[in-house]
């Protein structure tokens, strides 16, 4: 689905890049908020260079074919005024807004405070529409002084303020000690006692938000997460999702067409062919280079780990703040790629 084309770089070199039809930006790191300058130079320049975080080897990604963009990010504040670049080009985007509270507890001591983050949530739901931006509390983080209790009194005051502003939640619960070996050294670094969640308190988190949703009647969903809360209206999520995709930008043929089949239809035969293919399976277009749990499709992430200063205590994406630092420093000096 990622077809491969040359491109013209800009020291008028000829490389083969992957073109994606859907960019994630991204997982790895807050391109919003920290590179939405640099992410609308290189849409112009039509690529950008995303490097192997195993291998350190370039790739190079080409926006020529990108029909849609799902940005992930907790303070797309810095990108509200280059959206129309992508309009202007006839490429969709959705947002995944990360918008927890742990200012208390200083777990993301470099973003903006709790208010503002909602005064930024409600201004771009008023310019995209409250269908294109989801709410995440991501992830729920238990310790010795934050209890469920806690976590679902965060929820509920987050959860007043946006109703009427989004129709979805999507939250994780934090799984540190049995994936993140890093993470649950740093935290233990820092004297933060995290305890691991049990079924029985995500059920306990979840009869709460159940309770409360009462009120919003928003659409919840857990993200990569195995336990079944489907008692609670509690679903699976799809990050990058195809389904919400085909819903948000019915408009544009081409495009559903090709979330339904995995391939653009061929000229005038646009209605025809939909009589004879049947749609994909969710299964066929999952991203296979994601966790087992997770229900995201095929898309190019085109993020780098090491870049991301909110500096949160439990990041996974970071070494540590010095190399966050260094490689800030030398992005600066670097325009085709977040990070050389």
């Amino acid at each position: 689905m990622n077809d491969k084309i040359k491109i013209i770089t800009d020291n008028r070199e000829s490389v083969e890049a992957q073109a994606p039809i859907i960019i994630s930006a991204s997982r790895s790191t807050d391109i919003p908020a920290f590179y939405a300058k640099w992410f609308i130079n290189r849409l112009k320049a039509g690529y950008c260079v995303w490097y192997n975080p195993f291998n350190q080897q370039p790739m190079y990604v080409a926006f020529k074919n990108a029909k849609a963009v799902v940005f992930w990010s907790k303070n797309p504040k810095p990108l509200i005024p280059y959206l129309h670049e992508l309009d202007e080009r006839g490429i969709h985007y959705y947002f995944q807004f990360t918008l927890n509270d742990y200012y208390k507890e200083q777990f993301e001591p470099n973003v903006p405070s709790v208010e503002k983050r909602i005064e930024t949530f409600k201004e771009l739901s008023e310019i995209i529409g409250k269908e294109k931006l989801i709410w995440r509390f991501d992830p729920l983080v238990l310790t010795d002084k934050i209890g469920i209790e806690e976590l679902l009194r965060k929820v509920e005051n987050i959860g007043n303020q946006l109703n009427g502003h989004t129709e979805k939640f999507v939250f994780s619960f934090a799984d540190i000690g049995n994936i993140y070996k890093k993470v649950e050294n740093n935290l233990k670094r820092l004297n933060i006692n995290y305890q691991e969640f049990t079924p029985q308190t995500m059920n306990e988190f979840a009869i709460g938000l159940h309770e409360l949703n009462e009120n919003w009647h928003f659409s919840l969903a857990t993200c990569a997460e195995e336990i079944n809360l489907e008692n609670y209206n509690i679903k699976h999520n799809r990050c990058i999702d195809g389904e919400l995709m085909k819903q948000l930008f019915a408009e544009d043929k081409e495009f559903v067409y090709y979330l339904n089949y995995g391939k653009f239809p061929e000229k005038n035969t646009l209605f025809e062919e939909e009589f004879d293919n049947i749609p994909l399976s969710s299964e066929r277009f999952k991203d296979k280079g994601q966790r087992k749990v997770c229900g995201c499709m095929i898309s190019k992430d085109i993020g780098m780990y090491n870049t991301c200063s909110h500096f949160c205590t439990y990041c996974y994406a970071n070494t540590s703040k010095e190399t966050v630092i260094k490689n800030m420093k030398l992005h600066q000096d670097n325009n085709e790629s977040i990070i050389k």
